[in-house]
């Protein structure tokens, strides 16, 4: 399904494939032989989506772009089933495993690894080349470090800094849920005026 969103419509070249259960929404522009499968899910909320060439998209995955994060994939990057790519930058020949999550203003570097249900956090910076094993969690600039499961608190003394609230809801830390959903619910507010397009993508 391809949607109009904040008057910008998805970009497909001819030679990629969306399968008919995927959704691009907004300002999302695939690079050539793109495959965008089944269930995936490309939304430009306020900021682009942009892939590269022989880039996949497996079942279910979500990418997203925002407005001070764009989602902008390199070439040749397998996005995994069940993964959450959320304005993050993923250089050249990222594989993204199964379940993994890469959150805003995060980069993993050209040939890098993040596993099956491994995290990126926000404004972190994955070397070039580097492996997030199953399971793990990297955080920190200008290189992340990797955390195994259960060391909670070396974790936040690191992340604590990288400004979660901050990045994803542009709140300071402490504001409270209902504040940060009635935010978030205005800001998604902008989705009732989207427009389902007929199934022929623009190729500008």
């Amino acid at each position: 399904m391809l949607i109009e969103h904040r008057g910008q419509r998805p970009v497909v070249p001819a030679s990629a494939y969306v399968a008919p259960t995927a959704v691009l929404c907004g300002a999302v522009t695939l690079g050539e032989r793109a495959r965008v499968l089944h269930g995936a899910v490309l939304t430009a909320e306020d900021g682009e989506v942009r892939t590269g060439d022989d880039v996949v998209v497996m079942e279910n995955a979500l990418v997203r772009g925002r407005r001070r994060h764009p989602a902008l994939i390199g070439n040749a990057v397998l996005i995994g089933p069940h993964a959450h790519v959320n304005g993050a930058r993923i250089e050249d020949e990222v594989f993204v495993a199964t379940g993994a999550s890469v959150f805003p203003g995060a980069v993993a570097g050209a040939g890098s690894e993040l596993r099956i249900n491994s995290v990126l956090q926000v404004n972190s910076i994955l070397p070039p080349g580097s492996v997030v094993p199953i399971g793990w969690i990297a955080v920190g600039a200008p290189e992340a470090q990797l955390f195994a499961p259960g060391r909670h608190d070396e974790l936040w003394e690191v992340q604590r800094e990288l400004n979660f609230p901050g990045t994803v809801y542009d709140v300071p830390r402490g504001t409270s849920m209902r504040d940060i959903m009635a935010r978030q619910a205005d800001h998604f507010s902008a989705h009732l005026a989207d427009r389902v397009l007929d199934d022929t993508p623009s190729t500008d």
